[in-house]
């Protein structure tokens, strides 16, 4: 058997051993030859640690995968069965930049949502794209998997504007997953979950244990929904849970409880401490650990990076797409039709049915008014968000942000662009009239 060749886009990450971590554990199943790990040159002293902690780590567990970091992304790409982005563009310093004009201008600040999440999605898309410019030319069969943020945004980027295959990952579902598994004292195989919604928009309409609903259990405070490490956790009003009739994900708050989470991060503002702030040190901390050399495993501290299991997710999937499982994984995915209130060509975050030359999203039915409002006001705006993005269109920039839930008014969006643009000058090609 022909040995699977992995090119990690973002390959200096410091999530990468975890997805070392998961390759290795499943190498007797997917027989990977060749992980190619690519990054700019920016990115060289990261790229160089974890090329080393790599190696550490194939070493140790003595299976035969051979690592190789470079620049030179098309190489890294020709040829490969899968590619998974990871990328961040203008590194950590750019996030802090996002968070931090958000919240002077009194609006949340977060990587993925709001003003925030608009501003990294405007730099990332067109270097996105063309990463799928040499993946059509030099991998055309190869999946692309991609969890580089905001996830949903950057996966529809690809749908509607190139012919890659693309699906998005996040980490949020299979946390899900695992986090009912415990408290019901089962295994993951007797937990099922509906899904409906968006990418770090979803909802839990249903949860089965050993094909059981026991969504009640959680209105009636029985046991707390997963919550991710980067957001800040004030729980749930069981009321409210009720009458939504859903689980919402740990996302949601920054819409259902924008006011306490708001003046949280301006009281972290004012002691420069907000999540990018926190983000930076963890990433210092993480790599200073990666230089040991003695160190050829993942260590225990990169939980803290707030993207736990996120390469569990990534090689469940190639291990389904390589054995044809069938089996059913939640993904971000075209619509075609699943949720019948957003267009069908927009990315939705739904379980699929995983096969080995396609991703089908399952039908998920009629979507309640509580849900439905909300959901479709945000994925308008990520519709605009990528158009604006491909074509460089300040107009469609302001129109999408002024629609965000976040922002409170017209006023508002324009003078957070205004000082967003300045900063972000040098990442926006697309907008030739920045220049």
């Amino acid at each position: 058997m022909k040995g699977l060749k992995i090119a990690v886009i973002g390959g200096g990450s410091s999530y990468t051993p975890e997805l070392l971590e998961g390759l290795i554990k499943n190498q007797k199943v997917l027989h990977v030859a060749e992980v190619w790990l690519a990054d700019v040159v920016a990115g060289q002293k990261k790229l160089a640690i974890i090329e080393g902690l790599a190696k550490r780590m194939i070493q140790k567990s003595e299976c035969p995968i051979k690592i190789i970091a470079t620049f030179d992304r098309q190489e890294a790409i020709k040829n490969a069965d899968y590619i998974i982005t990871q990328i961040r563009v203008g590194q950590l310093a750019m996030r802090r930049y996002d968070e931090y004009i958000s919240i002077k201008h009194g609006v949340i600040g977060q990587e993925t949502t709001g003003a925030g999440g608009f501003m990294k999605a405007l730099r990332t898309i067109p270097v996105i794209l063309d990463i799928c410019k040499d993946i059509e030319k030099l991998a055309p069969n190869a999946w692309l998997l991609n969890f580089t943020n905001p996830a949903g945004v950057v996966t529809e980027a690809v749908l509607k504007h190139s012919n890659v295959k693309v699906i998005g990952l996040c980490n949020n579902p299979i946390n899900y997953y695992k986090k009912f598994s415990e408290t019901y004292n089962v295994s993951v195989d007797d937990v099922s979950i509906s899904f409906t919604g968006i990418n770090h928009l979803i909802w839990i309409t249903d949860l089965y244990i050993k094909g059981e609903s026991r969504i009640e259990d959680i209105f009636n405070g029985w046991s707390d929904s997963y919550e991710a490490k980067n957001i800040p956790a004030f729980g749930w009003d069981l009321e409210f849970l009720k009458s939504l009739g859903a689980i919402p994900c740990g996302y949601h708050k920054y819409y259902y409880q924008s006011d306490r989470i708001l003046q949280e991060q301006l009281e972290q503002f004012k002691r420069n401490e907000t999540r990018a702030d926190q983000v930076q040190k963890i990433e210092k901390e993480l790599f200073t650990i990666y230089q040991n050399l003695e160190l050829n495993e993942k260590p225990k501290a990169l939980e803290q990076r707030g993207g736990a299991y996120y390469s569990e997710a990534a090689v469940n999937l190639i291990t389904s797409i390589q054995l044809n499982k069938k089996n059913v994984h939640t993904l971000n995915v075209r619509n075609n039709g699943s949720i019948a209130c957003l267009p069908n060509d927009v990315c939705i975050e739904v379980n699929c049915v995983v096969e080995r030359h396609q991703i089908t999203p399952l039908q998920v039915g009629a979507v309640p008014p509580q849900i439905r409002g909300l959901l479709q006001n945000v994925k308008a705006y990520e519709e605009l968000t990528v158009d604006a993005a491909v074509y460089g269109d300040k107009d469609l920039a302001q129109q999408a942000l002024t629609l965000h839930p976040l922002i409170p008014s017209a006023e508002r969006a324009k003078a957070i662009l205004k000082e967003m643009f300045i900063v972000n000058k040098e990442f926006l090609p697309q907008f030739t009239s920045l220049l």
